[in-house]
Formats: C-alpha cells, sequence, structure tokens
C-alpha cells in the first residue's frame, strides 16, 4: 500500500522488484487487498505481453492513512 500511496500506479514487476517478494507471496496481498476495495486492479495487454497494474483507491488510501496515524500513536506513547 505504501507503494501505491506515492504513485497513481505500479504493474505486478514493479512491485515484486520493489518488494522482493515471490508471485505467489504478491498475488495473495493483492487479492487479499482487492477483496476488501483497497485497490483497484486493472489487467491489460502490452503487445503480446500480459500486464496487470494496481492503484489504490480512495477507501484504501483513507484505511492506510487511518494504519499510519495508529502506528503513530503507538510510537508517541513508547516515548
Amino acid at each position: 500500500m505504501s507503494i501505491l500511496m506515492v504513485n497513481e500506479y505500479a504493474d505486478f514487476k514493479m512491485l515484486k522488484d520493489l518488494l522482493s517478494v515471490t508471485d505467489g507471496n504478491l498475488a495473495s496481498h493483492t487479492k487479499a487487498l482487492e477483496k476488501v476495495a483497497y485497490i483497484k486492479v486493472e489487467k491489460q495487454f502490452i503487445g503480446r505481453k500480459p500486464n496487470t497494474r494496481y492503484s489504490a483507491t480512495v477507501l484504501g488510501k483513507a484505511e492506510f492513512k487511518k494504519h499510519i496515524e495508529a502506528l503513530e500513536k503507538l510510537i508517541k506513547k513508547s516515548e
């Protein structure tokens, strides 16, 4: 989600490379995020190659911001 918060979109290869995860791991996480409508998934072809592109939804961005705020509160409490 953090990658999608600072980029308009990211494709599967970009996410895989940046996160250093396996195809299966990334696929399961993106499927979970899509299921709760935090990300939008677009499948297309570039030339003859399939391409899957992900972007954060308005709901996903709002929920991610809540998550960061909760983490910040935890950090402040421990200081």
